[in-house]
């Protein structure tokens, strides 16, 4: 059990294990409580008392997940949801609260909360909203190592490259993309051979599908500017003919 956080104002250093989950509660009693419950249930427990000693604690590692008090001293629950999605975190969170009521718990979920769950909470039913998040947090990692592959070979493209790029997958031919870049059809094609194996991509409804999935995580978690898609862009053109 780790509960350093309660016995002083020293900001503890977040446990690096695979199952880390943070918990929330301005009552050091049910701190106490889950802290030994959970930490005997196999999971790395860090606790807090207030949900500024746990962005505080953020400087030095993020939990895979996160379980939350919704009445907190200070910034509550929800505006701590709010807060994290604002600064690009993506924890999975469940609260779990005393004062639970239908509008409450509609807007966390809708907010993204994992589940909301009503104290006293038996163990099974904790443990298994513990579960989701967890399983969230490990398809969140998956995703995220996929876009940092897929951004690093968008790197790798040269500007002329990425102009091609964002042109090909909008269906457009190689005589159409060579006319509006001013070059010849023949160079269009060497750069879309180019941009097709640098993105390790054997097909374009492929190449669409990466380039679609960078700009979703532009959106998510504010990617490198220089990935832009045209305002014409959309799934319709996974279809288009790969060819001049």
């Amino acid at each position: 059990m780790y509960l350093k956080e309660l016995e002083g104002p020293s900001t503890p250093s977040l446990p690096s294990s695979h199952l880390h989950l943070a918990i929330v509660d301005d009552d050091i009693a049910v701190l106490r409580s889950l802290s030994r419950m959970l930490t005997a249930c196999g999971y790395s427990v860090t606790a807090f008392q207030s949900a500024e000693a746990f962005t505080e604690a953020l400087a030095h590692g993020t939990p895979d997940a996160l379980l939350v008090d919704l009445r907190l001293p200070g910034t509550d629950g929800l505006t701590l949801l709010d807060q994290l999605r604002r600064d690009g975190h993506r924890i999975p969170m469940v609260f779990l609260s005393g004062h639970a009521d239908v509008p409450t718990s509609v807007r966390a979920i809708r907010a993204g909360a994992v589940d909301f769950l009503e104290k006293p909470c038996d163990e099974s039913t904790l443990l298994t909203s513990l579960a989701r998040a967890f399983d969230i947090a490990e398809s969140n990692r998956t995703v995220a190592a996929t876009s940092e592959e897929l951004r690093a070979k968008w790197q790798t493209l040269t500007p002329r490259e990425q102009q091609v790029c964002l042109q090909v997958i909008q269906g457009r031919l190689n005589k159409q993309i060579a006319a509006d870049l001013g070059t010849r059809e023949k160079t269009i094609k060497v750069h879309r051979a180019r941009v097709m194996a640098k993105m390790g991509a054997r097909s374009l409804p492929e190449l669409v599908r990466s380039i679609d999935r960078l700009k979703s995580a532009d959106q998510a978690d504010a990617a490198p500017a220089d990935i832009r898609l045209p305002a014409s862009f959309s799934h319709a053109t996974a279809g288009a003919h790969f060819g001049g």
